[in-house]
């Protein structure tokens, strides 16, 4: 799991604070899925109705991509928010472009991939967030076994997890990503997101250990 870029991961992480995609609360803590209390919540789909941080992000992903997978042949996004921004970089590159279901389609050819399967093609799987890389890995796993060849993944943010640094590693897959959790705490600080040293300690100690952060 990579940077792309230190100076672009602090742009990034500015923008998606102005716009709300990152919230913060610390004083009234996010319940994940997973059981989790967080002080942060990411949603990089409201990037898209912001035209200047859209390109931000659609031009920076491009960059990576092409620094780090030359030899691109098709992107594929994971379902749902990495659709629209795979859809944008495809379209950017003029290479073809499939999305990951979580689960098949209930009916019909009941796909787990939607669009053209070509066996052997080289594809950068776009992700808008990513937290353990479980989901994110399960789309890897699903391309690969319908015979693309996975040359890595791009993602707009991460929180950074060891767990998911290790899912990866263990996996054999490259993580590049424009932004994460320790490039978004010094823009959240210098920015008044965060007030007083009291909520950055919280902030970094949930980092730490999630698990059990609020308990």
């Amino acid at each position: 799991m990579k940077l792309f870029d230190k100076t672009v991961a602090a742009e990034v992480a500015s923008k998606l604070l102005e716009i709300k995609a990152i919230r913060l609360q610390p004083e009234k803590p996010f319940t994940w899925a997973s059981g989790w209390k967080s002080p942060i919540y990411c949603d990089n789909r409201l990037s898209l109705s912001f035209p200047k941080v859209r390109d931000l992000i659609k031009e920076n992903l491009i960059k990576a991509i092409q620094h780090h997978f030359a030899g691109v042949e098709a992107i594929a996004g994971v379902a749902t928010a990495g659709i629209p921004q795979g859809a944008l970089l495809a379209d950017a590159l003029g290479i073809p472009f499939v999305y990951v279901r979580s689960k098949p389609k209930g009916h019909g050819m009941e796909n787990m991939i939607e669009g053209k399967i070509t066996p052997g093609q080289k594809v950068v799987v776009v992700e808008d967030l990513v937290s353990t890389g479980g989901s994110s890995l399960k789309a890897v796993l699903d391309l690969k076994d319908a015979g693309f060849e996975v040359l890595g993944m791009v993602a707009i943010f991460t929180y950074g997890f060891d767990i998911a640094t290790e899912n990866f590693k263990n996996a054999g897959v490259e993580l590049v990503c424009l932004s994460d959790y320790a490039a978004m705490l010094p823009q959240a600080l210098a920015k008044d997101y965060i007030d007083d040293d009291e909520t950055l300690a919280s902030l970094v100690e949930w980092r730490k250990d999630p698990s059990i952060w609020g308990k």
